[in-house]
């Protein structure tokens, strides 16, 4: 039975701080219900809400399927959605200064944006979350650990990457005492158990997948087991599940953007899924089927923004080729054309490896680009001379624009 319990925080602050950081007092802590110990019924609309999500899910990994180059509206869609999980968490970034830093790190030069790095960590936690599903037989507590090692290695809580929390955490009020806090996880010692349960639940197939992944991420920040890093591992987490699924074959709609654009919606959501009393009172129910119909209705307009964002993609390629003229299928002005969509900001050596053509073949097809205005040369880093496609890094900016706007 899910209930909050009443614990005393006796503080250990000294002088110097004001008097609210270094009070004792009680707080509430939330002891959450085992997943395995609920069964999961969804009101009509709720069941119709997710029903749409999968469908449009489907329907849009289907159709990228036959794009002439999926891997590049991966990319990006993959870099919209860590972009916004990034946000939620207060790391803001415009498109041209984060692609960038990529651009730097990738040829070998640390970005020297800490923000940047940041956000740039969560797109390889994302990635390798979506590598680890690949195949996997099994989410495990392991893969959810080494999904948060990868987002915190390169942040300033490096020392609590990969590693579940071992002290009390709260969420809101300040960070000296949980007497003000908006909300008090369960216990450390309770945090393995629940991990593996959740973890036990995410490898079932019970429940559609668009409702199993809003329930697990729900759980997992309810647990909040890590001091740091909870928000993107658990937004992470939603994308695992969709993979094991196979709802998300191919490409990953961007649902945090709207839940970032949604955010009252986003946090009352959670709030309402911690219940109190047993697993099968009103209150666990109605709290169950509105998070799940806002994540529900969520994933429908992150698909529908996704597909007017490929479209888009592909009228910019297609205006290219129109300014080019002739271009022969195979070529290296082709190949690199493709590539821009998903990596707008090259270097010669960045190309040729994506390519696998030689330094002069690259060189004359970035010269072609650049004298029909399609590349424009940046200085990245340092001193690295790269070459940026500007239609493609608006496009992306709108693309946020309109998932952040509610109207779209």
């Amino acid at each position: 039975m899910a209930a909050y319990q009443r614990r005393r925080w006796i503080s250990e602050a000294t002088s110097g701080l004001p008097r609210a950081e270094r009070r004792s007092c009680e707080y509430d802590v939330y002891h959450p219900d085992r997943l395995a110990d609920r069964s999961f019924g969804l009101d009509g609309e709720v069941a119709a809400d997710v029903a749409d999500a999968e469908a449009a899910i489907a329907r849009f990994d289907t159709r990228v399927a036959v794009l002439t180059d999926t891997e590049a509206l991966a990319r990006i869609l993959l870099r919209a959605e860590s972009v916004a999980s990034s946000r939620i968490e207060g790391l803001e970034i415009a498109p041209r200064r984060l692609m960038r830093a990529e651009a730097a790190r990738q040829m070998g030069e640390l970005p020297g944006d800490v923000t940047a790095e940041e956000v740039l960590g969560n797109i390889d936690a994302m990635r390798q979350a979506l590598e680890a599903a690949e195949g996997a037989d099994a989410i495990t507590v392991e893969t959810i650990l080494e999904i948060h090692h990868c987002l915190m290695r390169d942040t300033r809580q490096r020392a609590y990457a990969g590693q579940l929390r071992e002290v009390q955490n709260w969420i809101g009020g300040n960070e000296y005492n949980p007497c003000a806090a908006a909300y008090v996880p369960p216990p450390a010692e309770e945090v393995r158990g629940l991990l593996e349960d959740l973890c036990d639940f995410c490898n079932t197939d019970m429940l559609p997948a668009a409702a199993q992944a809003a329930i697990a991420h729900a759980q997992f920040e309810t647990i909040h087991p890590f001091a740091d890093g909870n928000g993107r591992t658990g937004r992470a987490l939603i994308h695992l599940v969709l993979r094991r699924r196979g709802l998300t074959a191919r490409v990953q709609p961007p649902i945090s953007l709207i839940l970032a654009t949604r955010a009252k919606d986003y946090i009352h959501g959670l709030t309402v899924f911690r219940y109190e009393g047993p697993a099968d009172s009103s209150d666990a129910h109605v709290g169950l089927n509105t998070w799940v119909g806002t994540f529900a209705a969520a994933c429908t307009r992150a698909v529908e923004d996704a597909v007017a964002f490929e479209e888009r993609c592909g009228e910019i390629e297609a205006s290219w080729r129109e300014r080019l003229g002739r271009v022969r299928a195979g070529s290296s002005v082709d190949l690199l054309l493709r590539l821009l969509p998903g990596t707008p900001i090259v270097s010669v050596k960045s190309a040729m490896r994506a390519l696998g053509r030689s330094k002069p073949q690259v060189n004359d097809a970035v010269a072609r680009l650049e004298a029909a205005g399609i590349l424009q040369q940046v200085t990245v880093g340092r001193r690295n001379r790269a070459f940026e496609a500007r239609d493609v890094i608006d496009a992306f900016a709108d693309l946020e624009r309109q998932l952040a706007s509610s109207e779209g």
